[in-house]
């Protein structure tokens, strides 16, 4: 699978640092929100290579979506937009957080398959790849943690070729990435695993993940 182009929905701390880091690697980038105009700051800091509009015209834009919105917002997605994600990979980095997301954070967080197999049901026909929802974005801008080593990325997914262009933009920024396996194995690394929020290294994500 061949990545030009890529999408940002949703340009906080996440997508937006992500897109600066993916537009200096070389792609192509275009942010969007709800409010695109908030998004100069960015465009700019990002460079030539990104540009920022409504959420619509960047999921068409997007050779892949990267999905950076507060999990709340996952059920406030337009019917548009969530017919324009069909076939597409989509990264998705959300999380659950209660106090900002209310009820449907906690039952998300009791939900026994994890949020990987719950992003895929909000968004039936997206290629849903579970990713840099683990790391802190001033860590993820970083790409080294306080040992000096570089920061591992795990990533789940059912679509093998999804998995892959995971893998391959982690690389192109800086962070080496860790395939943990399908979707359900996602919930290895959502909101409070042993691997969340740390900025541990590939081989100590494999090693409290028991993938050596």
């Amino acid at each position: 699978m061949k990545i030009n182009k890529i999408a940002i929905v949703g340009s906080g701390h996440i997508g937006g640092n992500l897109g600066i880091m993916l537009a200096k690697a070389g792609y192509e980038i275009f942010f969007s929100s709800r409010h695109p105009e908030h998004l100069k700051d960015l465009v700019t800091e990002a460079g030539p290579k990104a540009r920022a509009g409504k959420v619509e015209d960047a999921v068409a834009f997007g050779d892949l979506v990267i999905l950076s919105v507060p999990f709340k917002a996952l059920r406030e997605i337009s019917l548009e937009v969530k017919q324009a994600l069909k076939g597409k990979v989509v990264i998705d980095t959300s999380n659950p957080y209660p106090e900002r997301d209310g009820v449907m954070a906690e039952e998300a967080r009791n939900d026994p398959d994890g949020m990987g197999v719950l992003v895929s049901r909000l968004l039936p026909g997206a290629r849903i790849v579970r990713g840099f929802n683990s790391v802190h974005f001033e860590e993820l801008r970083k790409t080294v943690n306080s040992n000096g080593e570089t920061v591992g990325l795990p990533l789940a997914s059912d679509d093998q070729e999804g998995l892959e262009a995971a893998v391959e933009l982690a690389r192109r920024v800086g962070l080496d990435p860790v395939v943990v396996g399908g979707l359900k194995k996602a919930k290895l690394f959502d909101v409070g695993a042993p691997v969340y929020a740390t900025g541990d290294s590939a081989r100590e994500i494999k090693r409290k993940l028991h993938l050596q």
